[in-house]
C-alpha cells in the first residue's frame, strides 16, 4: 500500500501505551502491570465550525494543536490512572493476575464534565508551558547582553540558541528518569508502527522493529521549528524594553505557531526530495533525545492500539 493511498495518522506516547488518532475514533492501548492490555476509546468528532478554521493557513496550525492538547491529555489522564492503580495494587494480587492468560478489555465513558475539565486542563497546561518557554529565554537573553550591542537579529538569535539549550537540558534530565524512559520508548513504538503502515509492511513486531523510530511529522519537530521561525518572526518588531519585549513575545505566539506548522507541514511533504528533505533534520535531531528505541512488548502494544483504531475506523467507513 503506497503512501498516497492511505489515511495519515498521528499518535502520542502515554504511560505504558500509545495513543493514535484515526478519522472516527482515538484509541489509547495500555499494557497493565499483569500485562494485561486494555484500551481507552473516544468517538472523534468536530464542530463544522472547527473544520472551517482547520482550513485556513497559519490559523490551522493552532486550532490543530489546541485540539490535539485537550484530546491527548484525555487519554494521558487514563494512563496516569491505570497506572497509579497498579502502583497501589496488592502485589500478590498482581502476581496471581499474571499467571492469568492476558485478556483485552476497554475502558470508556468519562462524564461530560470530566472530558471538559480534563481536556481545558491540557489546553491550559500546554499554554502555561509555551509561555513560560518563550519568555524565560527573552528574559534572560535581555538580562545578560541588553547592553551589549543593538542588532535585534542577533539578540533573537542568541535568545534562539538559548531556548534550544534550554530545551535540549529539559529534555536530557527527565529522560534519565525511569517512567520518562519508558514514555520515550513508547514514543519511539508509536512511530515504527506509523512508518510500518506507510511503508505497507505487515505489523509484526518483528517487521515493526525493522524501521526507526525517527519520524518527519513527530510534534518534535514541531518545537524545533517554534523556535527557528520564532527567530525570523520577531525581528520584524521592534522593542525598546524587556516590557515590550514580554509583550510581543506574548502577542506573536500564535503567530508562530501557526507559521511553525505550516513549516513542518511543508517539510514533511518535501522529505521524498533528495536535496530538500534535510529541512527537516533539526526536527529528526531533537527526536534522537525524545524517543529511544523500544522493547517488542512495548512494539506489541502500539501494534494493538494502531489495529484498534483502524478497526473502528473502518467500523464507521461501512455502508
Amino acid at each position: 500500500m503506497s503512501q498516497s493511498t492511505q489515511n495519515i495518522y498521528g499518535g502520542q506516547a502515554v504511560i505504558e501505551g500509545v495513543m493514535f488518532a484515526g478519522r472516527h475514533a482515538n484509541v489509547t492501548a495500555v499494557r497493565r502491570k499483569n500485562n494485561e492490555i486494555i484500551f481507552y476509546e473516544v468517538p472523534r468528532t468536530s464542530k463544522p465550525w472547527i473544520q472551517r478554521l482547520k482550513k485556513i493557513p497559519l490559523l490551522r496550525g493552532v486550532v490543530a494543536i489546541l485540539e490535539s492538547s485537550a484530546k491527548g491529555s484525555q487519554h494521558l489522564n487514563f494512563s496516569m490512572e491505570s497506572y497509579a492503580e497498579d502502583e497501589l495494587s496488592d502485589p500478590k494480587e498482581a502476581e496471581t493476575s499474571a499467571a492469568k492468560p492476558a485478556k483485552k478489555e476497554e475502558k470508556s465513558g468519562w462524564s461530560l464534565s470530566m472530558i471538559v475539565g480534563v481536556a481545558v486542563a491540557g489546553i491550559l497546561s500546554f499554554a502555561f508551558g509555551k509561555i513560560v518557554f518563550t519568555l524565560v529565554p527573552a528574559i534572560i537573553e535581555q538580562l545578560l547582553f541588553q547592553n551589549s550591542f543593538n542588532n535585534r537579529v542577533l539578540h533573537n538569535l542568541i535568545e534562539g540558541v538559548i531556548k534550544i539549550l534550554f530545551l535540549l537540558s529539559y529534555l536530557y534530565i527527565i529522560s534519565l528518569t525511569p517512567l520518562i524512559k519508558r514514555l520515550f520508548q513508547y514514543h519511539g513504538a508509536e512511530h515504527k508502527v506509523i512508518s510500518a503502515y506507510e511503508a505497507g509492511a505487515e505489523l509484526t513486531v518483528s517487521n515493526v522493529q525493522k524501521f526507526t523510530r525517527l519520524h518527519y511529522r513527530c510534534g518534535s519537530s514541531f518545537i524545533v521549528f517554534s523556535v527557528l521561525v520564532g527567530v525570523i518572526v520577531y525581528s520584524f518588531f521592534h522593542w525598546d524594553s524587556l516590557w515590550e519585549r514580554i509583550y510581543l513575545r506574548l502577542l506573536l505566539l500564535p503567530v508562530v505557531l501557526g507559521a511553525s506548522y505550516e513549516a513542518l507541514r511543508f517539510t514533511n511533504a518535501l522529505r521524498d526530495l533528495p536535496v530538500l528533505r534535510f529541512l527537516g533534520y533539526p526536527g529528526l535531531w531533537l527526536q534522537k533525545l525524545t524517543t529511544k528505541e523500544p522493547t517488542d512488548d512495548q512494539v506489541a502494544v502500539s501494534i494493538a492500539s494502531f489495529n484498534r483504531m483502524l478497526e473502528l475506523d473502518g467500523q464507521v467507513s461501512k455502508p
